[in-house]
Order: structure tokens, then C-alpha cells, then sequence
């Protein structure tokens, strides 16, 4: 069982449903990115938008591992990065910079992951992209934007082009520097990163071979399974069948993410 540090005892009483529950999701999240060896130490971030005209967000609080954080222990800032809630945690500043772009440039990124894992970097290093060489690649590859590294993300300016590379798509490989996804809700945004993530494994492991001895998949298929992995369906898939059962998973593994 994963040791917590846990926010305020009487927070609970003072958050509506519909923002708890954001909360387990995304206190979730953070476990679940720990639990696949996807987190950098206390270093990269996840976020989610609570519902409602003040773009009040989530983020974790700049102090914990992934696998300590909890409902209770998210920070919740606006947009400014100004804390909204009575909390001594500190925020990321590249974490705010990030997320804060998406979340206020795109009206439908409910929540924002970004991850620096080795084969997400290999893969942003890599002058061709994410290649549509596997089934896992192909689902991801035609939702995919690419932005250019411009050193640790601290400037406030760089949100202008960080949301215009990202257009409408809803996975970003940042050049050089790890992976983005985006999603209606939690569930979305990890089941894009889950596939985003593993071809990016594949790749690095098919690549090891060399690019020669590669098999081109026939021409078409790539469009193919575009069409069977569009948004709507992936979005169903996420919500209704991915998510409680990794929900399940963690209520199995340490269900203090939910405190």
C-alpha cells in the first residue's frame, strides 16, 4: 500500500459531488501514470477542469509522488495560477503554463496529461514522429500535433503557440520533450495517453532493429483504422468500459486515492 499525504481532513465536507468526483478521477489518474512506471518523480502533471464559468482547474500539488496523491491532496487553481483553495502546496510553474493554455484555449480539454517518459522522449526526439507501423500507432498517429521545444516550459507567452500547434487534435508529442493528451474527461485523456504511450514503446523497440527491415502496412489500413478509432467511439470506450475497470484495478492494488 502506497504511503499518502493527504490535504485538509475537512475538505470532504466542504466540495460538491460533481467536483469529488472529478477529483477520484483524477487522484486516479496520477496513481495509475505511477503504477505503469510512466511518472518523472514529482515532475510532470496532470490536470482537470471543474465545471463552471470561473476555469478553476486541478493539478497536484508540487510535493508528492504520484503514487501519494489523493483526491483531498489536489491543488485547485485558476487560471492565473492563483491557489483557490487554503493550501501551503506548491504548483509547478511549467505545470501551470501547460495546462492553463490547454484548458483555456480548448473548450473541450476536461483534463490535460503530460508525460516525460523515456520512450515518449525517444519518440519526440525522433525527426519522423510517431510512425503508423502497429495497430496502437494507427489509433493514435492521425490524432497526433507536434510541438517545437523551446526550453522548460515557464514562459507565459509560449501558451499562444502551444494551443495553436495542438489545432484540434487531442494528442501532442512535444518535440523533444515528452507527450500530451487531451480528453472530455479523465478517462479519455488516459485512455489517449495509454495508446500514445505504448506505440511509442513499439516504436522505440521496432526502431532498435533498424529502419530497413521495417513492414509497411498495405495502403489504406492506416485510414482504416482511423475511421474505427474515432473520437466518439474511443470516447465510449474510455468511459464506459476502460476506465472502471482500471477503477477496479486500483480499488484491488490502494484505494486511498479516493480519500
Amino acid at each position: 500500500m502506497a504511503t499518502t499525504l493527504e490535504g485538509s481532513p475537512k475538505i470532504r465536507q466542504q466540495i460538491p459531488e460533481e467536483e469529488w468526483a472529478l477529483r477520484v478521477d483524477l487522484a486516479a489518474a496520477y496513481r495509475l501514470v505511477a503504477l505503469y512506471g510512466w511518472d518523472d518523480l514529482i515532475f510532470t502533471h496532470l490536470s482537470a477542469r471543474i465545471p463552471g464559468p470561473e476555469h478553476h482547474f486541478l493539478i497536484n500539488p508540487y510535493t508528492h509522488m504520484f503514487e501519494e496523491i489523493t483526491a483531498s491532496s489536489l491543488v485547485k487553481i485558476d487560471i492565473n495560477g492563483n491557489k483557490v483553495d487554503d493550501t501551503p502546496a506548491p504548483v509547478n510553474q511549467a505545470g501551470f503554463v501547460i495546462h492553463s493554455a490547454i484548458h483555456a484555449g480548448r473548450a473541450d480539454a476536461g483534463a490535460v496529461l503530460h508525460l516525460h517518459t523515456p520512450h515518449g522522449q525517444a519518440v519526440s526526439a525522433m525527426a519522423c514522429g510517431l510512425l503508423p507501423h502497429t495497430q496502437t500507432a494507427m489509433i493514435a498517429h492521425h490524432d497526433v500535433a507536434y510541438h517545437d521545444f523551446e526550453g522548460i516550459a515557464t514562459d507565459l507567452d509560449e501558451r499562444e503557440r502551444l494551443v495553436a500547434d495542438l489545432g484540434e487534435k487531442n494528442s501532442m508529442i512535444l518535440r523533444n520533450h515528452g507527450t500530451l493528451t487531451i480528453g472530455a474527461t479523465v478517462a479519455q485523456a488516459f485512455l489517449r495517453m495509454y495508446f500514445l504511450e505504448r506505440a511509442c514503446e513499439a516504436q522505440v523497440m521496432m526502431l532498435a532493429a533498424g529502419p530497413n527491415g521495417l513492414n509497411n502496412p498495405h495502403q489504406g489500413v492506416a485510414d482504416k483504422v482511423k475511421l474505427q478509432s474515432r473520437p466518439e467511439g474511443m470516447g465510449a470506450l474510455a468511459q464506459s468500459l476502460a476506465w472502471p475497470a482500471l477503477l477496479r484495478k486500483l480499488d484491488r492494488l490502494d484505494p486511498s486515492f479516493r480519500n
